[in-house]
């Protein structure tokens, strides 16, 4: 399982990252894109429309054929988690068997509470689901900065040899079995960056923040355990460390979100799993009476069901207990 070759389906800025890495560790790399405009401008300029200043590595083949995909030894599946399910089933009939599909998405599917390798599991039977998930932004990774991340899949030996085809010096993949874990890392992070943003746009201080992002890691930690997670996971690259990360970057799509609700001001358009993915996190933390406030009170601000300054006051006054 050397994955010498190596497709990327989604040509966005994550995407595109990756198969910068996957290519500085010396892969074969295919780079598929939805939009042939997009298709045909990186395939003219070598520069991605979503990294401005970042050029292709010269072994990445960028196309808009599906076909291309087909000798491909290993796949990261890079579109958003909402839309994963649509990908993957696009995919049925051009992958071999057995053949890793990784998932690059971190959330949870709407309506059916699934993660991201269960959806995979679903539509490519064939295929072994695997996650990559950690404190990582694009641009650092595309530009080749140092960054660790955590690979999951239930078959050992698949996740090591995925570790060492993307590994590189400046990109450490540290891999897992736990991929549960990982997964509900990545997902909950992202709704509890929207909640540490609101904490910073509404300018309740440091201390307050602090105090955000340590009682929303009690509550990953705690939803965690009740599906299965290990301890080591949760505090780990795919847990803790990209909390940290994302709660406290503007370069977070979700940080940046909640800012702008706490400031009252509309978002600005990118995507932000997170406004996603706090709905159905909210929802199974309840069926498994799991206690998540945090989570809750973002579930509500974004469905309209509170506004920014009741979650708060809702927080704020929860009754005094032990830690």
């Amino acid at each position: 399982m050397s994955f010498a070759r190596i497709a990327v389906v989604g040509a966005g800025a994550w995407g595109t990252a990756l198969a910068n890495c996957a290519a500085r560790a010396g892969r074969e790399v295919t780079l598929w894109a939805r939009d042939p405009a997009a298709v045909a401008d990186m395939v003219a300029t070598r520069v991605s429309p979503r990294l401005p200043g970042v050029h292709l590595d010269e072994r990445i083949a960028v196309t808009g054929a599906i076909a291309d995909l087909a000798h491909a030894e290993a796949l990261l599946l890079v579109v958003p988690a909402q839309d994963l399910r649509a990908a993957a089933g696009g995919l049925a009939r051009q992958i071999a068997k057995g053949i890793p599909v990784v998932a690059c998405a971190k959330g949870i599917e709407r309506g059916t509470h699934k993660f991201m390798t269960e959806v995979i599991a679903e539509t490519l039977p064939n295929a072994t689901p695997a996650i990559l998930s950690g404190p990582s932004f694009a641009s650092d990774v595309a530009r080749g900065l140092p960054t660790a991340v955590t690979l999951g899949s239930a078959d050992e030996p698949t996740a090591q040899a995925l570790a060492r085809a993307l590994g590189s010096p400046t990109f450490r993949p540290y891999h897992t079995t736990d991929v549960r874990g990982v997964e509900i890392g990545g997902a909950a992070k992202n709704v509890l960056a929207i909640a540490a943003g609101i904490s910073q746009g509404r300018k309740l201080g440091a201390s307050a923040t602090a105090a955000l992002v340590t009682r929303g890691f009690a509550e990953l930690t705690r939803f965690g355990r009740a599906c299965g997670a290990r301890g080591e996971t949760l505090t780990g690259l795919s847990g803790l460390g990209d909390l940290i990360l994302t709660c406290s970057s503007p370069q977070s799509r979700n940080f940046s979100l909640g800012i702008a609700l706490g400031e009252g001001k509309p978002p600005e358009g990118k995507l932000a799993e997170g406004a996603f993915t706090a709905s159905a996190l909210a929802e199974m933390a309840t069926e498994k009476s799991v206690e998540m406030p945090i989570a809750s009170a973002i579930g509500a601000v974004l469905d309209g069901t509170l506004s920014v300054d009741q979650a708060i006051e809702s927080l704020l006054t929860r009754p005094f207990r032990a830690e």
